[in-house]
């Protein structure tokens, strides 16, 4: 009776086992696929989120192109009137639309600068030499988009313009890629641009920048407590993989791509277990393309309701904003002029002001 009793107590010992060993076998399977299936998503929202990033910055691009006056420019060779164009376009843009860090060029059909919004002096000058996408425009004169290495790792459109069928030129609008970095940082998604350490020959205001895994970082607003993190990961399981879940994190690779189809790098994706958990509940229900251009949408139509901000006039706001920058000698009589204005206002209005000014404080890097 003793040994049936023994005998018993093993077998329900065994299936006890078995039936552990095969709930965290599932259990383990079902994460994996759950896993397998966010990162999926996350990917295909992420080439969505680009491919706007892409169009919307290729459609401002054309349809600049047919300004008017930049052609006149163009064709007068008054490279002072392109300078004076392109700078208040793009303070207008920057003023009324999500496009902050908007620069414009115009090239020459021989790839020379002809004039750029965001300095002068450098007319004349060649692209040609450290441009290897421009090649190709020699030929086919078609408009591109891409992520392209110049002197900095960016995104741009480059645009033929004419007049009638005689090639005045090129137009090329250029983005930070910070720009879209912290826009996935919104949702949770932390971004390293990754690009090749082969083309720093050409990209030489890239010259000093981090790297990571024999990659240079391309944009500033990374943090530096992940990219620690990131430096302990086994990067040949993350390049064969293309993703792994480590020390609850989840990190995507995916391959970056020029204006041509070349391979220039890679974007490295990472969220929380926290920033995942969030994903899967909200995320699932739109994609990137869709809340980007919701939200790029929104922002336009507030900075056009509200181009003071929290200020009740254009002229108090830069009053505000000039007085930080100003001398200390110089300050008496506008700080005088600036607490007359201030009283004015609620005190509801005062803590709006002081919270936008306290947002605006945060700083990216970038390079000039």
């Amino acid at each position: 009776m003793k040994q049936l009793n023994k005998i018993s107590l093993w077998v329900t010992f065994l299936v006890l086992v078995i039936l552990l060993a095969s709930v965290f076998f599932f259990f383990t399977k079902s994460e994996k696929d759950r896993l397998a299936t966010l990162s999926d998503h996350v990917t295909s929202n992420f080439e969505a989120g680009l491919a706007y990033e892409m169009s919307d910055l290729l459609t401002f691009s054309l349809a600049l192109a047919e300004d008017g006056g930049l052609k006149n420019a163009l064709s007068a060779d008054d490279e002072a009137k392109g300078y004076e164009i392109l700078t208040r376009i793009t303070q207008r843009f920057r003023k009324y639309t999500h496009l902050k860090s908007l620069r414009i060029q115009v090239l020459t059909p021989d790839f020379f600068i002809f004039a750029r919004s965001w300095d002068e002096g450098y007319e004349g000058m060649p692209i040609w030499w450290f441009r290897d996408d421009l090649r190709k425009l020699k030929t086919n004169k078609k408009p591109k988009v891409g992520m392209e290495v110049g002197r900095l790792l960016t995104f741009k459109a480059t645009i033929p313009i004419y007049s009638g069928k005689k090639l005045l030129g090129y137009l090329e609008v250029i983005k930070f890629v910070d720009e879209f970095a912290e826009k996935l940082n919104k949702k949770g998604i932390d971004l390293f641009v990754l690009m090749d350490e082969k083309y720093l020959k050409q990209a030489e205001l890239m010259q000093n920048f981090p790297f990571l895994h024999g990659y240079v970082i391309a944009n500033h607003s990374f943090n530096p407590y992940l990219k620690k993190k990131i430096e302990m990961l086994d990067w040949k399981k993350l390049e064969g993989k293309s993703y792994i879940y480590e020390k609850k994190r989840l990190y995507i690779l995916e391959p970056m791509y020029n204006g041509i189809g070349e391979k220039i790098g890679v974007y490295l994706l990472t969220l929380s277990r926290e920033a995942l958990d969030e994903y899967e509940k909200s995320n699932h229900r739109r994609s990137f393309f869709t809340q980007f251009s919701d939200e790029d949408m929104e922002e336009v139509v507030a900075n056009w309701q509200h181009p003071y901000g929290s200020f009740k006039s254009g002229y108090d706001k830069d009053l505000i904003a000039l007085l930080p920058k100003l001398k200390k000698e110089d300050k008496t009589a506008l700080e005088a002029e600036a607490k007359e204005i201030l009283r004015e206002y609620s005190k509801e209005e005062l803590i709006d002001i002081i919270l936008q000014n306290k947002y605006n404080e945060k700083k990216i890097g970038v390079v000039k």
